[in-house]
């Protein structure tokens, strides 16, 4: 592109859109990157204070205009059930198009293309779920017109870099052990707090079993569960007590153990597993009287069948410490945020 007096400018091409801005009353673009300006713009385009514009030079073969070039950048960023904006001075907006959906971030990919020079991509998180319309990631090409080059290394990273991911309906079991509940010494407190959460993912609760500290016992239930229902969630047992028989039953009905411990205040004793690829879940005590842990920041995961890995739970140590606020946000704060995630 050159730069040429705006009285010199007729009859050629911009390559950029000229806002218009008057306080309390307007912010429009009266001017659109590829107007051919004409005789009658010059002083429209002078009261606007361009004294200058910019237009296409033939020289120019390198590079790229800013709405262009985050064309390019669409492809390589927008992943599955994203609806993007028009482009508009080198900016795209991405929002979910599913009613219930979680948005999954790769942080990796991200961090890789915000390293790449005059580019700029920001998100909202990863593992947080949104309805239809919130917006999720936006980019833009910070200047007007970029070289090909840097969109080369743009196209070099493998996408999505965002993606929303539907809210599966589930069933699911609760297994509560504890020789106290089984033998009703104590009223069980724990189920109806588990039973709410899932029901805010409108999930169906498909069996509960109550079992003593008995670890065959246990075990024979996580197995039947496992056959009748897509989630199975323990309860009780889950800490290092010699009497604690949880964690050993789940690994006896032949789960696969991701990880028993979690990086995460309240919520370290949560023990992650599958079996027959379904998710099996030891839920620390926390669960039953803090209002959010490490059980919410697993459950985005649960229900859009996405699984839950060590490097996802290790790196929840970022942001895993929740402080317990007399009014809670969350979502809408930092609890979690600091996740690692691939897609």
């Amino acid at each position: 592109m050159k730069e040429v007096r705006t009285e010199d400018a007729v009859g050629l091409t911009l390559v950029h859109d000229i806002t218009r801005i008057i306080k309390d009353e307007v912010k429009d673009t009266p001017f659109r990157k590829g107007h051919v300006i004409k005789k009658e713009d010059v002083d429209a385009l002078l009261k606007l204070g361009k004294d200058h514009v910019y237009v296409f030079s033939s020289e120019d073969g390198n590079l790229v205009h800013e709405n262009d070039a985050a064309l390019v950048l669409e492809k390589v960023v927008k992943g599955e059930c994203l609806a993007a904006s028009s482009v508009r001075e080198g900016k795209i907006e991405l929002s979910s198009s599913v009613t219930d959906g979680v948005l999954f971030t790769d942080t990796k990919k991200l961090y890789r293309l915000n390293n790449i020079s005059k580019i700029s991509a920001a998100s909202r998180g990863t593992a947080l779920r949104v309805k239809k319309g919130d917006k999720c990631i936006a980019f833009r090409v910070i200047p007007l017109m970029i070289e090909k080059e840097i969109l080369d290394e743009v196209e070099n990273i493998e996408g999505p870099i965002a993606e929303v991911r539907e809210v599966k309906e589930k069933t699911f079991s609760i297994i509560t052990t504890g020789n106290e509940v089984y033998n009703k010494r104590i009223e069980d407190t724990f189920t109806p707090v588990v039973i709410k959460k899932m029901e805010n993912w409108n999930a169906k609760l498909a069996y509960h079993a109550i079992c003593p500290d008995n670890q065959e016992m246990i075990t024979s239930e996580i197995i039947k569960a496992n056959e009748i229902s897509d989630i199975v969630l323990v309860t009780g047992g889950m800490s290092v007590d010699p009497d604690d028989r949880t964690p050993l039953a789940i690994k006896k009905s032949g789960a696969e153990i991701v990880s028993y411990g979690s990086p995460v205040l309240p919520g370290s004793m949560l023990l992650v597993s599958y079996l027959n690829g379904k998710p099996l879940l030891g839920l620390p005590g926390c669960v039953m009287y803090n209002k959010h842990t490490v059980f919410d920041l697993v459950l985005p995961y649960v229900f859009t069948d996405k699984k839950v890995t060590k490097e996802y739970l290790s790196s929840l140590g970022i942001s895993g410490l929740c402080l317990n606020c007399g009014v809670c946000t969350f979502p809408h704060c930092h609890f979690g945020k600091g996740a690692v995630s691939e897609i």
